[in-house]
This record gives C-alpha cells, structure tokens and sequence, in this order.
C-alpha cells in the first residue's frame, strides 16, 4: 500500500540566512505567541520558504514542510492504515504529526492542494484547535506549541486557484515582495558565493526584467533564479550563458520574449 506523501520535519542546528526585509519577524513572532495561524503570501523565490526555516529555528521549533499539490489528498495529511507484517496499522500524517507534537506545519502553496483537502484544516485555524480524524473516530486537540502556516502566489490567482473566503479568513497575513536591491545583493552574494559587483548586476537585471512583465511574462526573475545563476559562474560559466540558462530561459518558451531578455543580460554583463 502507498505510503503517506513525503514532508520534511527539520529542526537545524545552525540558523539559515535570512535578511530582514520589513517587519515580518515581528509579526510571525507576535502571531506565534497568540498562536494565530499565519499566511505568508509573496511572489516566487522571494524567500517565503527560507523565512518560514528561519523562524522556526529563532523560536526552537521543529518544522514539517508539505508541498502541496492538485493530487494532495486529506489522507495524505491526515494519515492512513498500512499494512506491516501482515498487521494493519495507523500511520499519522504530517499534519497529524504537527499537532500532537507541536511542530510548525508549512502548507506550502496550499492554492496546489484540493479545495476538499483544505477543509480538514480549518477547524485547526480558529479557537477549536482540534483535528477530526474520522477513519479513526477521533478528535485530536492541537498541542499547545502547534502553529499552521500556508503560503501561496497572489500573481496565479484564478477563478479556479485561489484560497476560498472561508480559508482566508482564517489567517492572518504577511505579504512579501523581492528585497530592496542592496538586501537582494547581499543575499545573491552571500547564497551565490560571489562578489559584490557581480551580485549588483544579477539584481539589475532582474529588476528590469521584473519591469517588463506586463510584456508577457508571468512571473519576474525571482531571488532564487539569481542565485542558481550565481553558482553556474561560480563553476565556471560566463556570466551571458549563466544568465540566460539560469535566468531567462526558465521564465518563458516565448521566442521573442527570450530576445529581448538576452539582450536586457548584454547590456548589463
């Protein structure tokens, strides 16, 4: 039988990087001493994740991070009856793990998940802070140390993906955006492992391409993308070929918009 989805409980050892953008960790901090659910909403690769790893390391909780996905089911957050040396036995999901022990769960953009899988959530987003498991007749309430966090990209919105009035509601939120551009080079640099100038010019081009998204393309260079371009010259890549493979051609398949891209890293590089 299958066995329940992949999520990764973390506690490390060592703080991961993370720069302050605004007053996000006052607010996680504020709300995780009330025990408020928290809705980290923010475009791609600009640091929902990291943030999420880094607080849970500032308060001394473990973490247990889910993907979530279209075929993300209840069960596979609730948990499920396997089958070990010919006995059937109960294995908790991760959601199930994170509130009889305390951990922080990160739903990560909850938007992929089923609309009727999210509805398992909600009675442990208000004051109930109970979860219903009903294969197994039980009503378990949520440890005292339990927090739920989600996350999810306002720039994918549809009729078809977006959290219902119902889940939003249960949140509070923090909304995140790209770094200034001095922040955003220090983390290039320091993530990258290169030079300061260098770590500039990424953030300039990514600004400008950022800047022609009402041109066509969906999303802006993340973060993240500056950072996989940083490594591949760190490795010996030009900086052109670095930031066309790193940069550009993951934001579209458009052939004119590649052009314009290529020629927004030739006049910066």
């Amino acid at each position: 039988m299958d066995s329940p989805p992949p999520a990764s409980p973390s506690s490390p050892s060592t703080p991961p990087f993370y720069l302050e953008t605004g007053d996000e960790v006052r607010l996680f901090e504020a709300a995780y001493a009330a025990r408020l659910p928290v809705m980290l909403k923010g475009p791609t690769g600009c640091g929902k994740t990291r943030f999420v790893d880094y607080m849970a390391h500032r308060l001394g909780r473990p973490l247990i991070t889910v993907a979530c996905h279209e075929d993300l089911f209840a069960s596979d957050l609730l948990g499920r009856y396997l089958l070990q040396q010919d006995e059937t036995v109960w294995v908790d999901g991760p959601l199930t793990r994170a509130v009889r022990t305390g951990a922080i769960l990160y739903l990560d953009e909850i938007v992929e998940a089923r609309k009727d899988t999210t509805v398992v959530i909600h009675p442990l987003s208000d004051d109930r802070r109970t979860l219903t498991i009903d294969k197994k007749g039980e009503t378990v309430g949520a440890h005292p140390d339990f927090l739920m966090v989600i996350s999810y990209n306002p720039g994918y919105q549809s009729v078809l993906k977006d959290l219902k009035q119902s889940t939003r509601q249960r949140f509070v939120s923090i909304a995140f955006q790209y770094p200034d551009p001095e922040k955003e080079a220090g983390i290039v640099a320091h993530e990258g492992r290169i030079d300061g100038e260098t770590a500039r010019k990424l953030v300039r081009l990514a600004d400008r391409i950022r800047n022609i998204r009402e041109h066509g393309l969906t999303e802006g260079a993340s973060t993240r993308l500056l950072i996989y371009a940083a490594h591949l010259m760190g490795n010996g890549i030009p900086a052109v070929d670095a930031c066309r493979s790193a940069v550009c051609l993951p934001l579209t398949d458009d052939l004119r918009l590649q052009e314009t891209l290529f020629d927004l890293i030739g006049d910066i590089f």
